[in-house]
């Protein structure tokens, strides 16, 4: 059992060097819900997801949701 955070939009999941992968397998796992909790409020998404991914089944299961700080806006574009 891995717990990932998931970009509630793409799907993807957080790597450990902060990048997104569609493959669970390669998304950075962490060792209590509120750890990843944490860690997923200071990405650059909008919403994300905490998940529980059973890589010997494939399945996922929702743990809980919350908003990241969101997408940097520049000024002048």
């Amino acid at each position: 059992m891995n717990i990932l955070v998931e970009n509630n939009e793409t799907l993807e999941y957080l790597t450990e060097k902060g990048q997104w992968t569609k493959d669970p397998l390669e998304g950075r796992r962490f060792p209590a819900t509120t750890v990843a909790f944490k860690a997923a409020k200071h990405e650059s998404v909008e919403r994300f997801n905490i998940v529980c991914h059973i890589p010997q089944t494939n399945q996922f299961i929702n743990l809980d949701h919350g908003r990241g700080k969101g997408l940097e806006v520049v000024s002048g574009e």
